[in-house]
């Protein structure tokens, strides 16, 4: 059976991105499946998947904003900056008041710095870092710049902080926790995490790898999975012209002729507005990929085609 779609999994702990990837691929038999932007084994929640052409995907997927609810626990700091690393940092009870726990996580909010934790699959000369962590090896690490939408302070129980943040692709949560206890001055890691949304697609839209694999067995997976035409319906749609006879080619320029009209969702997304991003389809119907809109000229320049 050949797909090209994306489907949503609900990670359990335990599991890491690939195993989820190994399982589809026993399952199904699928041969093309990658996903978009990987959960560490501890975390659990939403894990997109894309299937067959929709793999291609990736470069604009996995730079969606993405959502997260967790519990940092304050008192001491770990190696890997969560529940599963060893002790770096003595043990305290000195921990921020809920007022100055409030005033610490407004500091975070914005573009900021940061530095990926030693134990992670951030690379230095080719190897993984936690690789050389695990040899005892200590690297310089490089700051990245990430953005901090929001820092939603949701309850706290000394030492538990149970949080919501949204944040560009890229970003540690790990980091953030660490980073949240060396302010606070008491040291934490990071306790639970659940990726609750990527972009506009969330958790509540998500399926057990135990759903998944009944519903295969039964012959309705289809009914999980969001086909091509389907993804990033809150961008408008661009249809080309039927007399158009030219290959779509990544970066050639469409001009506005060549499409037979443009149809905006009921309610443009502010991000889509913003960064003026429309969905390319043919004649007949086909999603061919996305293209960006250039404000000067009216032409669609495709930056991603399937």
């Amino acid at each position: 059976m050949s797909i090209d779609a994306l489907l949503s999994v609900d990670k359990p702990q335990g599991w890491t991105s690939h195993d989820v990837v190994d399982f589809l691929r026993r399952l199904t038999g699928w041969k093309r499946v990658g996903h978009f932007g990987s959960l560490d084994p501890i975390a659990t929640g939403l894990l997109l998947i894309g299937i067959g052409r929709a793999t291609r995907l990736f470069p604009f997927l996995s730079k969606l904003p993405k959502t997260y609810r967790g519990t940092i626990r304050f008192g001491q700091a770990t190696d890997t900056y969560d529940a599963t690393g060893k002790p770096i940092s003595p043990a305290s009870t000195n921990f921020p008041q809920e007022n100055e726990l409030k005033e610490i996580i407004k500091s975070f909010e914005g573009e900021i710095e940061q530095l990926p934790p030693p134990f992670s699959a951030k690379k230095y000369k080719g190897q993984p870092l936690y690789r050389l962590a695990r040899r005892g090896r200590t690297v310089p690490l490089q700051p990245i710049k990430v953005k901090i939408y929001w820092f939603k302070f949701i309850e706290y129980n000394p030492p538990d902080f149970v949080f919501e943040v949204l944040c560009s692709s890229g970003t540690y949560v790990r980091s953030l926790a660490h980073d949240l206890g060396q302010m606070a001055g008491c040291g934490a890691y990071l306790a639970q995490l659940t990726r609750l949304a990527i972009g506009p697609f969330h958790l509540n839209n998500a399926f057990s790898p135990e759903k998944i694999e009944n519903s295969f067995k039964n012959g309705q997976v289809e009914s999980l999975i969001c086909p091509l035409e389907k993804v990033m319906e809150d961008l408008p749609k661009a249809i080309l012209s039927e007399k158009l006879n030219l290959p779509l080619v990544k970066g050639k320029i469409i001009p506005p002729q060549a499409l037979l009209t443009i149809i905006s969702p009921a309610e443009e997304s502010s991000s889509s507005s913003k960064e003026r991003i429309v969905r390319l389809f043919s004649f007949d119907g086909r999603f061919l990929g996305f293209a960006r809109a250039e404000a000067k000229t009216g032409n669609f320049i495709p930056f991603l085609l399937v």
